[in-house]
């Protein structure tokens, strides 16, 4: 009975919302008050962000009910290698063909994850899923039509550098629970799911997107806010400034890649704006690390994993990807 008031309150408070969002005439709350005008550009890129965000969070979470409800722990068991090393590479060669965005994975990671697939190799797909798929391709593609080693590298990269993520995570944690809630708390919470709605298979699917959603949604919406307040006050012209060399310039390119908190279907239009600025390895550091880790993805980590496992995470994809673009420089450009 809770429950149920909990959700019409809830459910009011979205219609008026959606009233006032539609009807009410914001010129006289204009003129009653003075709104700064940074307040109004963090206004605009937090809704940019979560509106940008939304389809492929929705995405995600009706893709990890699938597997919730229709991939067994076994099936998962049965196609991952026994070898935990030689298991890193279909995890990269799914990522290449399963068009997941950075704003999608994490719920399909976690949810793979309890169903049984190891903690590096599900990472591996974390960190390569959002690059190195034809979507992604194309956008990079029609925005670097001019360098298409850009588009080369940044595949290159995200392929060879997420195994090399996942095995470095495998040194550190081999297949430990990472995750918050333990295996016991899981299956009693699918138990009393399935207790519950005794439904068809396609309602539960639903039923588990609709309580996902609303999981991961309070944290995109909280890493969304503290990317647009960095958007907004934090002096650009300074970052720059401090790039201006080989090796400053793709910390600054990553730094920009983690506020920004973009898309990987839409950054490479953005990093292309930067070409007159920064060289192509930085350009690369951009593209690569953005959708390995951004703000508004490390907030639903640190909500959904031990708080040390993330900032090891952290820790090693900046390192890697720092490490890989100047090598991949020192090569290729």
């Amino acid at each position: 009975m809770l429950k149920q008031s909990k959700e019409l309150i809830g459910l009011a408070l979205v219609a008026v919302f959606i009233y006032f969002f539609i009807f009410w005439d914001y010129k006289i709350f204009q003129n009653q008050f003075s709104i700064p005008k940074d307040w109004l550009n963090l206004n605009t890129i937090f809704l940019s962000i979560v509106i940008e965000a939304i389809p492929f969070i929705l995405l995600g979470v009706f893709v990890s009910s699938l597997i919730q409800i229709f991939v067994s722990e076994e099936t998962v068991k049965k196609y991952i290698p026994k070898n935990m090393i030689i298991a890193v590479l279909p995890a990269a060669l799914l990522g290449a063909i399963f068009p997941v965005c950075e704003c999608a994975v994490v719920p399909v990671v976690r949810r793979l994850i309890k169903k049984g697939m190891p903690l590096h190799v599900a990472f591996v797909f974390l960190a390569c899923a959002p690059i190195l798929n034809p979507v992604v391709a194309a956008s990079t593609y029609f925005a670097f039509q001019t360098n298409l080693s850009i588009l080369t590298g940044r595949m290159v990269l995200a392929f060879i550098l997420s195994i090399i993520i996942g095995l470095v995570l495998y040194v550190f944690f081999k297949n430990s629970d990472q995750l918050k809630l333990t295996s016991e708390e899981l299956v009693g919470k699918q138990t009393s799911t399935s207790e519950v709605l005794n439904v068809n298979k396609f309602k539960a699917t639903l039923y588990h997107a609709s309580d996902e959603f609303f999981d991961m949604g309070k944290f995109l919406i909280i890493g969304a806010f503290i990317a647009s307040l960095f958007q907004t006050f934090l002096d650009r012209e300074i970052l720059l400034s401090l790039g201006s060399s080989e090796f400053s310039s793709p910390i600054v390119m990553m730094v920009f890649a983690f506020v920004l908190s973009l898309c990987s279907e839409a950054d490479a239009f953005i990093a292309a704006s930067f070409g007159n600025t920064f060289a192509p390895g930085a350009l690369l550091a951009f593209l690569v690390y953005g959708p390995m880790l951004d703000l508004k993805n490390t907030i639903m980590l640190f909500a959904f994993f031990k708080t040390k496992f993330v900032f090891t995470f952290i820790l090693v994809v900046t390192v890697v990807v720092y490490l890989g673009v100047l090598v991949y420089q020192a090569v290729v450009f």
